[in-house]
């Protein structure tokens, strides 16, 4: 491959763990393999940006639609979204493209998917980057009795009811829930008593300044065809994660990592991340970890996707070993 050249991205499909999984794939099928993952409500299509820095780096960029997204399956089940099953997904994906091992980098949900499958099968990550959400051990108690305190305004609240977000979202045409989420720069995300929370988020009356219309056309449509209820019922099965992953309770990420957050994102300024991270918590479960707070909200690796390309590969070029320079 051509220094500096990334090529075509590639689209197929692959039947594993019994879903169809869609795939985007650039750069040289030869070169280090670096799995992308990406987070609510968005597509392979976020990692639009790291996808063309990392082919052009040499690197082989392959970034799914998680089951219930896009063009990859949604199972009608919503016990069929817990972290084994999506973890399962990828582990199974590793397998069909016959990858023993692989960089991850996840966003959002994502992250959550990339942390959890450093922890279920670290034989397969050389090393992972997260986005937004740093690795939290397992709490002593449920998720919904954690997030009960915040009563029936708080979003991950108003999500777990079948149907109810749903109804919500529909008042509204798809590219409009979509940018309502994507220009979200809350102190709090909690609607007031009475209100849904989509109601409650405002879109940007511009366009926003880190996608364009016709890309928030492209993710609309995707979302008009495959609709919310899957991407929903991820939060759905919190609890469900919660009491599979009892035979984990107390293990750390053994992995290789860096956390990157944006210093305005509310999920790394609230719920106590801050101090989790800055109190050296994160460190203690994830022994080798880096962190980099840059400037920036939630929808990182697109609105300061420069900075997110440098700082991603600066830390996989030390994984990727001479291949990635062939």
């Amino acid at each position: 491959m051509e220094p500096g050249g990334a090529g075509e991205v590639r689209h197929w499909s692959a039947e594993v763990n019994g879903v169809s999984l869609h795939v985007a794939e650039q750069g040289p099928a030869a070169g280090p393999a670096v799995l992308l993952l990406h987070g609510f409500p968005e597509l392979w299509l976020s990692w639009r940006h790291q996808m063309a820095a990392l082919a052009a780096r040499g690197f082989r960029a392959l970034a799914p639609d998680l089951r219930g997204y896009g063009d990859s399956d949604a199972p009608a089940d919503p016990a069929a979204y817990t972290m084994l099953h999506v973890v399962g997904d990828v582990v199974a994906l590793l397998d069909h493209l016959r990858l023993p091992k692989v960089l991850v980098a996840g966003h959002d949900w994502g992250a959550q998917v990339a942390w959890h499958l450093c922890l279920f099968r670290p034989d397969r990550v050389r090393a992972v980057v997260a986005l937004g959400i740093p690795f939290f051990p397992r709490s002593p108690r449920p998720m919904a009795d954690m997030f009960a305190a915040r009563g029936d305004g708080f979003y991950i609240t108003q999500f777990q009811e079948p149907g109810r977000a749903e109804k919500a979202f529909a008042r509204y045409d798809v590219a409009t829930v979509l940018k309502k989420f994507y220009s979200i720069e809350l102190d709090d995300l909690a609607a007031p008593p009475g209100v849904e929370i989509i109601d409650f988020f405002e879109a940007s009356s511009s366009p926003l300044p880190w996608m364009s219309e016709e890309e928030l056309g492209q993710y609309a449509e995707k979302f008009q065809k495959s609709g919310f209820t899957g991407p929903l019922n991820y939060y759905r099965n919190m609890d469900m994660n919660w009491r599979l992953t009892a035979p984990w309770h107390g293990a750390k990420i053994t992995v290789p990592a860096k956390f990157i957050g944006g210093e305005k994102d509310i999920g790394v300024e609230s719920f106590g991340v801050k101090s989790y991270i800055e109190s050296g918590g994160f460190k203690s479960n994830v022994p080798d970890l880096e962190v980099s707070i840059i400037e920036g909200h939630h929808f990182l690796q697109q609105e300061q996707a420069e900075r997110v390309n440098s700082e991603i590969l600066s830390f996989l070029d030390k994984f990727s070993g001479e291949e990635a320079h062939n």
